[in-house]
């Protein structure tokens, strides 16, 4: 694709939009995978992603719209599983892996009593950010403006919640509550996010920009913008690689997000 094809693809509504989506998701993803990486919650946004097929075949049994079934049953199941690791004794990783094979059995299982055409459900498998809609784009807008406000209230309180959960509690910080909160926040976020990029991606949309970040960055604040940064920058240049060269757009995206950080990796190291 020439330079003149490559300026009119992108003209066109539906790619205007898949590049806001891009931009507005990696800002969320980036700063809400901060926390996620430093509070050592990686495998918590993985499990919620395999729980998203599961969400969407009990959606389809009980004929809810798909949007409407991903992002309320990820919050029900986002909150059981914050529940199960606080009320067990097992570490947060049993509960976790237990909650992806149970998932994704239970989704296949459920799968085959579905009735009908079922070939839309497997394509949550790998999302499709171009399909992005109006709608979408302004629930992404609300969600993170809501983040946003809320955390720059409670920023000071997040941050020590973040490296030093006891002496949080120890200064009266409802800890519990905020915990749930970004619980329900992180869910919501990543319902949103398999719509563009699908289960299997998902996690790299929280987990590669904020890491990438934490490599170059000796600030916290510093970290949380750079992390931003990068995943807004990596869906405009993901989605102009996608364009001109007809490739998917949600692993092209991934794939810049991975180049950038092979490029840290091997070129410096942060340290806050």
């Amino acid at each position: 694709m020439n330079f003149s094809e490559l300026i009119s693809l992108f003209s066109l509504p539906f790619m205007q939009r898949a590049i806001i989506g891009g931009i507005l998701l990696g800002i969320l993803g980036g700063i809400l995978g901060g926390f996620v990486i430093l509070r050592q919650l990686s495998l918590f946004g993985n499990s919620l992603g395999h729980t998203a097929f599961l969400a969407v075949v009990i959606g389809a049994l009980l004929q809810l719209h798909p949007m409407i079934a991903l992002i309320g049953f990820l919050v029900f199941f986002g909150l059981g599983i914050n529940y199960l690791i606080e009320k067990t004794n097992l570490g947060g990783d049993t509960i976790l892996s237990i909650v992806i094979a149970g998932s994704v059995a239970l989704g296949v299982i459920g799968f085959n009593f579905v009735p009908g055409y079922r070939g839309n459900l497997l394509s949550i498998l790998f999302g499709d950010i171009l399909a992005i809609s109006n709608l979408d784009l302004l629930v992404l807008v609300i969600l993170l403006a809501l983040y946003l406000s809320w955390l720059g209230v409670t920023l000071p309180k997040q941050i020590l919640l973040t490296f030093n959960t006891e002496l949080a509690q120890v200064q009266g910080i409802p800890v519990q509550r905020y915990k749930y909160i970004f619980m329900i926040i992180l869910s919501l976020a990543i319902a949103l996010t398999i719509r563009a990029v699908g289960i299997l991606l998902v996690n790299a949309f929280l987990v590669i920009p904020a890491a990438t970040a934490k490599l170059i960055c000796h600030q916290f604040l510093q970290f949380l913008g750079v992390s931003a940064l990068i995943g807004a920058m990596s869906g405009v240049m993901g989605m102009m690689l996608s364009g001109a060269f007809n490739l998917p757009s949600g692993p092209s995206i991934v794939l810049v997000q991975l180049l950038v950080f092979l490029v840290a990796a091997f070129s410096c190291q942060g340290k806050f």
